[in-house]
């Protein structure tokens, strides 16, 4: 008897500690998709709606754990240990699952991580010892934290809320050090872009023309966000810069001018105003009031550049500041357009021409999306006054932006047109129409659709299996979250030459992908979804 009271003691000592162990692997993952949401509880509450993660089999697993542990069951040593063999064998699945985007421990995710843990611990251990007193309380103290880990998504969103001033507090502080630092150098030249899409492609862009007459700071990968943008101040402004270009991203109305607030932009860039990030903008027009708080931000003698191949770009009258407005095309209301476009292996040629005057130029770049952010670049560059002479240069050696139409040649004689960083309608279509000029092999395409696009999001995608069946002869869909839609567009634009595959996951459609192609076929991936996405 005394025996198993000493194997039951155990065997509660362990159960506290698996429980602990488990709760801070599940909520580490729980803070992944926090993050991945931007910190945000709307939009994660949402996530866990639409993902059906409240309901996920490993969340019923973890209720009927509790349900065991609290029951007489849990008396029986045997069913105790099946229990924690359980428990020890999901930390194990949680802790080697792998992540397209694994979560980035920031000081704001610790603190966020030990509140939970701590709080948690504190409360399980305090209902354990007034429930049944110190000889009880690791029985209890396991059953509370296993009961805290069905609930650990709720547990997130509670702690994101009650930290809320804290972090408003602290970004309030780094936002002011930032602001002096910009406010000590007042020559600096800074230059904002924005758009739906583009605006990462343009930013490289345009750094690499500028660099030719300027000391240049950009922001970083994707820092387009206002504490990405402080972050780049505060940790990599040198002394020598003497021109900063920042991508401002945006999700909801009032974004961009948060970011014009703290950096105080003369100069503009508006690459594009599409229907992107409709779950949280609703309309159009509010993607466009977005895009636009930037030049309206811009100073009377400021300048900004404005793509009119956009309709909801190219109705936006402005006043306050001289602009130059730009197409591919020649189109009402353009001071620059492209002519001359020539495609060849070695890249692209074309000329712009506009406001009395011609540049030729070469690039490696292709597809129509990447004259247009390079037009952007250019404007700008001649409002800066760089030469003519270095801007041909430097656009005749940019190399493409990685995962952003990049097209590369395996050596197996394969081409890869790697588009897989986001997709939308516009780019998209662009990027199906460079596979489509690809004549030398089968042209295969791998997807798992677009996403962000609200209550257009079944349209778009329709569509977007109507242009794959016009440019693809393979086409690979991947995953659940938009297959019905592609497919639909695909059957119904669908010749008898082209072959359609659906998989679950990217390995699986690259296991189908390496078993088709062959030397002279052209391979693109366009979008790669994160891990928010099925």
């Amino acid at each position: 008897m005394e025996m198993k009271m000493t194997l039951m003691f155990i065997a509660y000592v362990v159960m506290a500690v698996v429980t602990m162990v488990l709760f801070g692997t599940v909520v580490t993952k729980d803070l992944q998709m926090l993050q991945q949401n931007s910190y945000r509880n709307e939009r994660y509450a949402r996530w866990l709606t639409t993902s059906g993660d409240t309901l996920s089999p490993r969340r019923l697993f973890n209720v009927v754990l509790f349900l065991l542990l609290v029951s007489s069951l849990a008396q029986s040593i045997y069913v105790l240990g099946i229990a924690l063999v359980a428990m020890v064998v999901e930390c194990i699945v949680l802790m080697t699952r792998k992540s397209k985007k694994p979560l980035v421990f920031t000081k704001r995710v610790w603190r966020l991580f030990a509140t939970i843990n701590v709080v948690t611990w504190g409360i399980s251990a305090l209902v354990a010892f007034i429930y049944q007193g110190p000889e009880f309380i690791l029985t209890v103290f396991g059953q509370t934290m296993m009961l805290a880990t069905a609930a650990s998504s709720a547990i997130t969103l509670a702690a994101n809320w009650l930290l809320k001033p804290v972090e408003k507090a602290i970004n309030n502080s780094y936002i002011n050090d930032a602001r002096r630092i910009l406010a000590q150098k007042g020559d600096m030249i800074i230059v904002g872009i924005t758009g739906s899409y583009g605006k990462t492609s343009t930013k490289h862009y345009l750094n690499r023309i500028l660099s030719e007459k300027y000391s240049v700071l950009m922001t970083p990968g994707s820092y387009n966000t206002p504490m990405g943008v402080v972050r780049t101040v505060r940790e990599m402004l040198q002394p020598y810069n003497n021109l900063f270009i920042v991508e401002m991203g945006a999700k909801n109305i009032g974004d961009i001018r948060e970011i014009c607030d703290i950096v105080h932009p003369t100069y503009g860039i508006v690459t594009a105003v599409g229907e992107q990030h409709l779950e949280s903008f609703k309309t159009i027009e509010n993607v466009q009031r977005t895009k636009f708080e930037l030049i309206d931000a811009l100073p009377a003698d400021g300048f900004g550049v404005l793509n009119n191949d956009f309709p909801y770009v190219a109705n936006r009258e402005v006043t306050n500041v001289a602009v130059s407005r730009y197409s591919v095309k020649p189109s009402n209301g353009s001071d620059y357009h492209a002519e001359d476009i020539a495609y060849s292996a070695r890249g692209t040629s074309f000329k712009i021409v506009g406001e009395g005057k011609t540049l030729e130029l070469t690039t490696k770049l292709v597809g129509e999306c990447n004259i247009s952010n390079l037009m952007a670049a250019v404007i700008m560059a001649m409002r800066l006054g760089v030469p003519d002479s270095k801007i041909q240069y430097a656009v005749s050696r940019i190399e493409q932006v990685e995962h952003r139409l990049n097209v590369k040649r395996t050596a197996s004689g394969i081409t890869i047109i790697d588009d897989a960083f986001n997709s939308n309608p516009d780019g998209s279509r662009m990027a199906l129409d460079v596979l489509a000029g690809m004549t030398g092999g089968k042209r295969i395409v791998i997807t798992p659709g677009m996403i962000e696009l609200g209550s257009k999001q079944e349209h778009y995608n329709e569509l977007f299996g109507e242009h794959i069946a016009a440019a693809c002869d393979v086409a690979i869909v991947v995953g659940e979250y938009n297959r019905d839609a592609i497919v639909r567009g695909i059957e119904r634009k669908r010749s008898s030459k082209l072959v359609l595959h659906t998989v679950a996951t990217f390995a699986e459609a690259q296991s189908v992908m390496l078993g088709l192609a062959r030397p002279g076929d052209t391979v693109l991936y366009e979008n790669d979804l994160p891990d928010t996405f099925k």
